[in-house]
C-alpha cells in the first residue's frame, strides 16, 4: 500500500502550481491567514474551473485511482476500488519524501493529525461526518460500506428522491378510497383521515382485523382492533403463542412504506363499521380478510384510474415537499464518477412532471433532471424488476411513445426491462451498485437477496424519532433506574424466598447466617421487599406504557418495541439495508468518497466490559 503523505504549505503550493488540470482564477494560492501547517483558504475566495468531464482528471500526475482490475480488499473485507493513492514518483520530482512527516509511532502521529483535521474542518466551516452522524440528518450504517468502491447508484423516486406531504398525498388517496367504497355500498359517513392512527412498520392481521407492533423476534407487543388499542392482557391472550411471520401473506400485511398509511387507516376504520354491524348484508358475508380485499380494491382503483396522480400532477406544489440540497448531492456523486440510475414504478408522464418540479429549479447552469442520470427506467414493475426479465421499451418522444428494444444505452430512457439488463449494459455487477429506496421489500430486500446490490433505506420519520428520543432521555433514564432498583431488591427477595423454601423442607439455607435467621425476621423482610417491588411495578408500568409517546401516542417509537428491544421494522432494516437515513440530501454531509463503518453490535454477554472496569487492579499475585 502506498505511503500517505501530508504536505506542508510550501510543498503543497509548489505541487498545486504544477497541476495542469485546474485553471485558477482570481489570486491563486493566497497565504493562510492563521497559524497552521496545512492549507486553509480564508479570503479572498478562490474560484476554479475543472477542465475535465470525469473524476479521472483529479488524479493528474499526483494521484492514481485504484481500478477494478487492481483493487484488493481491506482488513474489513471492503473493496479498495476507487481509492485515491499518492504517486510517489511525482513527489520525488519535487524533492519530497513520503516518510518525512510520518516520523515517530503512528499512534502518536495519527492522534495529532486527527486533532489538526478536526480543527481544519472547523476553520473551513465544513461539518465533519461524525458530527452529522450525531444528528437527525445522519446516515447510519448497519454493514460496512466503502462508497468509493461503488460504481453506480440507483434511486427510487416516490418518497426517496421526492418526498410528499403525507397529510396531503395520503389524505387524498384516502379520500378517493372512501369515495370508491361508498360507490360500492359501504357506509363511510363521518370518517376522516387520521395519519396518527398508524406508523410505518406495523403489521395488519387480516384474519383478526387487528393492527399489531411486533419486536425483532415476531412477538406482538402492542395491538389495535379497529381503532381501539387493546390492553396488554388482551394482547397476551390473543397472541401469546403466535408469532408474526411475514412469509404467511394470507394473514399478515407489513406496512413497508408511507404509501401504506392511507390503506391502513381506511381498513381499521372499516373494521369498526363491520363490528358495529352497519355494513349492508347485500354486500355479502364479510369477514376481516374479505374486508381488507374490498379496501385494497377501492384504493387500487384510485391509482389505476389515474384520478389521484392527475390531481397531483396539476398542482405538485400542494403535495411535494421540496429539498433544494438533494439535486446537489446527486450532482456531487455524478461528478465523482458514479453512474446514476433512476428506477421507478411510476409511469413516464408522472415521473417527468414530478422530477421537473422537484429538481430543475435547483440545478445549476440550466441543467435538467435528465442530465443527472445515466439511465432512467420507468414502469419498472419492482419487485419483479429484480427477479425476472420483462420486455424493454425505449421512450422516444416527449409524449411518451415507445418502441421495443433489446439493449440499454447510456443516457437512455426506458420502460420495463430488468436489473440484469442494467448490469449487462453498464458492465457493473453486484456490490458495485448501491440502490436507494424507501420500501424495504420492493427496493431494499429484493435487490439485496437476488443481486447482492448494496442497499440504502430512506425513512423520513427518523428525524422526528431522533428528536423524540433526545427529549425522552429523562423519562427513559428514570425507568431504567427504577428497573435496576427493582432488580437489586428482587435479588434479595429471591434469596430469602429460597432460604425459606429450604427451611420448610428441613434443609439448611445457602449460608450459615441465612440458616440462623429468625423466622419472624425472615418473613417480615420478605413482606417488606414484596411491597416495595409491587409499588415499583405500579410506578414502572405507566412509564413504560408512555415510552415513545413523543413520537406516536399509540405505538411509541418506530425502531423500538419496548424499552430496550428492537421493533420488527428495525430488524428488517438491519437485515437488508447496509445504510439508512432520513433523506437522500444527507449524503451532502458525507461526500461521495465516504467509508461507512458499522458500529459495534452489543451482545447480552458484553457486560464483561463492566466487570473488567469494576475489578481493575483487584487480581492477586
Amino acid at each position: 500500500m502506498p505511503n500517505l503523505t501530508i504536505l506542508s504549505w510550501p510543498n503543497l503550493q509548489s505541487l498545486a502550481m504544477a497541476t495542469t488540470n485546474l485553471q485558477f482564477l482570481q489570486n491563486p494560492f493566497p497565504r493562510p491567514t492563521f497559524s497552521s501547517k496545512y492549507l486553509v483558504m480564508r479570503a479572498p475566495k478562490m474560484v476554479f474551473k475543472c477542465g475535465c468531464s470525469s473524476s479521472s482528471s483529479v488524479e493528474g500526475d499526483a494521484f492514481s485511482l485504484t481500478s477494478s482490475s487492481k483493487c484488493d480488499v481491506d482488513y474489513l473485507g471492503e473493496s479498495t476500488k476507487g481509492d485515491l493513492n499518492i504517486n510517489l514518483k511525482h513527489l520525488e520530482n519535487f524533492g519530497l519524501d513520503g516518510q518525512a512527516t510520518l516520523e515517530g509511532p503512528i499512534e502518536q502521529v495519527a492522534r495529532l493529525e486527527a486533532e489538526e483535521a478536526g480543527s481544519l474542518l472547523r476553520d473551513l466551516g465544513i461539518p465533519s461526518p461524525s458530527a452529522a452522524r450525531l444528528s437527525p440528518r445522519g446516515i447510519f450504517c448497519t454493514r460496512t460500506l466503502n462508497l468509493r468502491s461503488i460504481s453506480a447508484i440507483g434511486y427510487d423516486m416516490d418518497y426517496t428522491l421526492i418526498h410528499y406531504n403525507v397529510m396531503a398525498w395520503e389524505g387524498r388517496a384516502y379520500d378517493y378510497c372512501m369515495e370508491n367504497l361508498k360507490s360500492m355500498g359501504f357506509p363511510v359517513e363521518g370518517l376522516a383521515f387520521d395519519p396518527d392512527l398508524v406508523i410505518r412498520g406495523l403489521v395488519i392481521d387480516k384474519e383478526k382485523g387487528n393492527l399489531v407492533k411486533a419486536d425483532r423476534f415476531g412477538y406482538v407487543k402492542r395491538a389495535m382492533h379497529g381503532t381501539k388499542m387493546l390492553s396488554t392482557r388482551a394482547v397476551s391472550e390473543m397472541y401469546g403463542r403466535e408469532l408474526v411471520d411475514l412469509r404467511k401473506e394470507s394473514q399478515w400485511e407489513f406496512l413497508n412504506t408511507l404509501f401504506s398509511v392511507s390503506e391502513a387507516v381506511a381498513y381499521m376504520q372499516m373494521v369498526d363499521r363491520l363490528d358495529d354491524g352497519v355494513i349492508p348484508a347485500d354486500l355479502g358475508p364479510l369477514d376481516y380478510k374479505g374486508l381488507y380485499k374490498a379496501v385494497g380494491k377501492a384504493l387500487f382503483r384510485a391509482h389505476v384510474e389515474g384520478q389521484l396522480k392527475s390531481e397531483i400532477m396539476s398542482k405538485p406544489e400542494l403535495f411535494v415537499e421540496p429539498d433544494p440540497e438533494l439535486p446537489l448531492a446527486l450532482l456531487d456523486q455524478k461528478e465523482a464518477g458514479k453512474k446514476l440510475l433512476l428506477i421507478t414504478n411510476s409511469d413516464y408522464h408522472y415521473t417527468d412532471k414530478m422530477m421537473q418540479h422537484s429538481f430543475n429549479r435547483f440545478l445549476p447552469n440550466d441543467m435538467g433532471w435528465r442530465d443527472l442520470f445515466d439511465m432512467v427506467i420507468v414502469s419498472a414493475r419492482k419487485p419483479e424488476f429484480f427477479q425476472m426479465s420483462h420486455p424493454l421499451y425505449e421512450v422516444v418522444t416527449g409524449e411518451g411513445l415507445m418502441r421495443p428494444c433489446f439493449k440499454t444505452r447510456t443516457g437512455g430512457l426506458y420502460s420495463g426491462g430488468s436489473a440484469q439488463m442494467v448490469e449487462n449494459s453498464l458492465n457493473i455487477h453486484g456490490d458495485e451498485i448501491l440502490y436507494v429506496g424507501d420500501h424495504i421489500y420492493t427496493d431494499v430486500s429484493q435487490s439485496k437477496v437476488h443481486l447482492r446490490w448494496r442497499t440504502a433505506l430512506i425513512c423520513r420519520e427518523l428525524e422526528e424519532e431522533y428528536k423524540a428520543l433526545i427529549h425522552s432521555r429523562g423519562p427513559r433514564a428514570t425507568v431504567v433506574e427504577l428497573i435496576n432498583q427493582k432488580e437489586v431488591v428482587g435479588d434479595l427477595f429471591n434469596q430469602l424466598r429460597l432460604a425459606l423454601q429450604r427451611r420448610t423442607k428441613g434443609r439448611p439455607a445457602q449460608t450459615l447466617a441465612a440458616t440462623n435467621m429468625d423466622d419472624r425476621e425472615l418473613t417480615e423482610s420478605m413482606q417488606k421487599l414484596l411491597i416495595v417491588m409491587q409499588r415499583l411495578d405500579e410506578k414502572i408500568a405507566p412509564l413504560l406504557e408512555a415510552d415513545g409517546e413523543l413520537f406516536n401516542k399509540r405505538w411509541g417509537f418506530l425502531s423500538r418495541a419496548g424499552l430496550w428491544d428492537k421493533s420488527h421494522l428495525m430488524r428488517q432494516i438491519e437485515k437488508y439495508a447496509d445504510i439508512y437515513t432520513s433523506r437522500v440530501s444527507n449524503f451532502l454531509n458525507y461526500t461521495p468518497f465516504m467509508y461507512f463503518r458499522s458500529q459495534e453490535q452489543t451482545l447480552a454477554h458484553d457486560t464483561y466490559s463492566h466487570y473488567c472496569s469494576e475489578h481493575n487492579g483487584s487480581s492477586t499475585n
